[in-house]
């Protein structure tokens, strides 16, 4: 199966930016309903989207992942109906209820949110008639080869981006804490703020630091791997990221995948015309996560944000300014950032170079000895910002003579052949080597289109000669002609739910199952649950209820972990207390490897 690199679309300006990076696909939420509340785009932004993909056959995968209410699954439906109409690819869903209604034949995606995790939860989804399932980012490549040998869905993995400490779907934190749900798109980020650590004796361990909140996502190094593992659709996480860094990371990996040698799934040659670099853009520095099985140190306690490309220690300071123990190019405008004796991450910008001294914004907590890093360099932005990289399809030409004109085949990288044809005189070039020249010129002129012509044979003795314009217009058509060919042609996958009662792995769900409303629990009822409880966002009182289930393991982070002999270090129960005095109480399940947080 091709690969498809799959890239995120916050709005039409970095949908476009995606696919003329090289995306094979991207996907982006519609008006309402999904996961990332902030991320809405209109109907006519979606269509403009859709018809640009198209011409390269990159396809358009619209989010409508949220879990629904009752009352709002009839405007869902009517808004997947739309998308449809609007030659959308794919639908990515969570909530099951949309299964016992009347869909458009379209092509269904398990959204990660589902809970992807065994292979026996992805064998049912095959069977109610999902065509993929986007896999849980905790997976290890052993564990997806053993769903890729259970089943013949197509797998989606991430492969970059932030990532969410609690498995997808499973997290009730923001809405136990405050109503925002992330299963409806409204995550307040909880995991992103500071907590102290409190042990069974009641002692604070540690004091307002960020404890949930972990590394970000590069799998760089582990593409082959995946490929290997069965999985084709390698996703880069970001649908609240802007142009520059959906540009950055999609040129990174379009090379990193070519690289594999492996065929693509869609058309088109990217040029860049900058140098990708993933420490560039936003990240809260890299981790491969559990890719290999492995335990992982993945927390970034000092701080959610940024930090940053280490640049050096100041070796001296001015009144004004400041000079490093060793060269870097630094650039005015670049932003500064290091860490507080309070280890609270600061930062300032650099306003002037003179030689060695850089002379920042202000010089408040600038010493010598310090750590600093580079958190935006200006000039590599400047670069994303106007760059003009372009995507082109090759196509040769073949001009031959007609009865009554002439004829201009081509013939494009895809296989797709077409030709135009138009009434002319047959009038010999006077000047064969100057008419030449100028056919050749003439159709080559693709400019502004999606091709670019790397051949043309002109199969007619003695050179003709017709006006430039004669040839512009026989290009244009051929072109036009090209294109509704290439239309008819594109790859194009049908959908459709299967109706049938194929048993759920489990014959009993809890709030975790989320189920928000009758059609999906007539869904799991359908297929064999006996016992379902609803989810929490029907307003479930969540006090000592689990909140959290994730990998990430705060005794392996703090060098505690039983596994290694160091369990008396800890005094348990450990409880997180936030900033307003909420209690997160911790449970760890070594068997599992699993911690669990509990909302006291």
């Amino acid at each position: 199966m091709p690969l498809e690199l799959l890239a995120p679309a916050r709005d039409l300006e970095t949908g476009l930016a995606a696919i003329n990076c090289g995306a094979d696909a991207v996907y982006i939420g519609a008006a309402r309903f999904g996961a990332r509340q902030e991320a809405g785009n209109s109907l006519a932004d979606l269509e403009q989207l859709i018809r640009h993909a198209h011409r390269y056959w990159v396809k358009v995968y619209v989010t409508v992942n949220t879990l629904l209410y009752d009352a709002e699954i009839p405007e869902a439906l009517k808004l997947i109906h739309q998308v449809y109409d609007r030659g959308a690819d794919a639908l990515i869903i969570q909530d099951v209820g949309l299964l016992e209604c009347n869909l458009p034949p379209i092509p269904l995606f398990a959204s990660t949110q589902m809970h992807n995790t065994t292979p026996a939860r992805v064998a049912f989804l095959e069977k109610a008639g999902f065509q993929r399932v986007i896999l849980a980012r905790e997976l290890s490549l052993e564990q997806i080869r053993e769903i890729r040998r259970l089943t013949s869905l197509e797998l989606e993995a991430f492969i970059h981006g932030a990532l969410c400490v609690c498995y997808s779907g499973q997290c009730n934190l923001s809405y136990a804490i405050g109503g925002r749900s992330g299963n409806r798109g409204e995550c307040a980020q909880p995991c992103r703020r500071a907590y102290s650590l409190v042990d069974g004796r009641g002692r604070t361990l540690l004091k307002n630091r960020y404890l949930l909140s972990i590394h970000d996502l590069n799998l760089t190094g582990h593409l082959r791997g995946l490929f290997e593992a069965g999985v084709s659709s390698f996703k880069i996480e970001g649908r609240l990221k802007d142009k520059n860094y959906v540009a950055n990371i999609v040129g990174h990996y379009r090379r990193a995948l070519d690289a594999l040698g492996e065929p693509k799934s869609s058309s088109g040659q990217v040029c860049l015309d900058f140098d990708p670099d993933p420490d560039k853009t936003f990240n809260r520095g890299y981790t491969d996560h559990f890719v290999l099985g492995q335990r992982a140190r993945i927390g970034t306690p000092d701080s959610p944000k940024m930090v940053g490309e280490a640049i050096g220690q100041i070796k001296a300071v001015s009144r004004t300014a400041f000079h490093l123990d060793s060269f870097q190019h630094l650039h005015n405008g670049d932003g500064l950032s290091f860490f507080t004796p309070e280890k609270e991450l600061s930062g300032t910008m650099v306003n002037r170079i003179d030689g060695e001294w850089i002379t920042p914004a202000r010089m408040e907590g600038l010493r010598p000895g310090l750590a600093l890093y580079r958190n935006h360099d200006k000039a590599f932005m400047d670069r994303l910002e106007k760059n003009r990289t372009v995507r082109k399809i090759g196509v040769e030409m073949v001009l031959t003579k007609t009865p009554g004109g002439y004829r201009l085949e081509l013939r494009d990288e895809d296989g797709v052949t077409t030709s135009f044809q138009q009434e002319s005189p047959h009038q010999p070039a006077e000047k064969p080597e100057l008419a030449q020249e100028t056919i050749e010129k003439q159709l080559g002129k693709l400019g502004e289109t999606e091709f670019a012509c790397h051949k043309i044979r002109v199969m007619i003795q003695p050179v003709p000669f017709l006006p430039a314009s004669a040839w512009n217009e026989l290009r244009r058509g051929a072109v036009e002609s090209l294109r509704s060919a290439r239309a008819l042609k594109r790859p194009k996958s049908a959908g459709g739910i299967l109706l049938n009662a194929f048993p759920f792995p489990e014959t009993e769900l809890n709030y975790l199952g989320n189920v928000l409303n009758e059609k999906a629990a007539a869904f799991y009822r359908r297929h064999g649950v006996t016992k379902i409880e609803p989810a929490a966002e029907s307003g479930l009182d969540m006090h000592g209820r689990k909140v959290m289930t994730t990998k990430y393991c705060l005794k392996y982070q703090l060098e505690a972990c039983p596994r290694d002999g160091k369990a008396t270090l800890l005094r348990e129960p450990l409880t997180l207390v936030d900033e307003d005095g909420r209690w997160l109480q911790l449970q760890f399940d070594c068997g599992e490897c699993v911690m669990k947080v509990i909302y006291a």
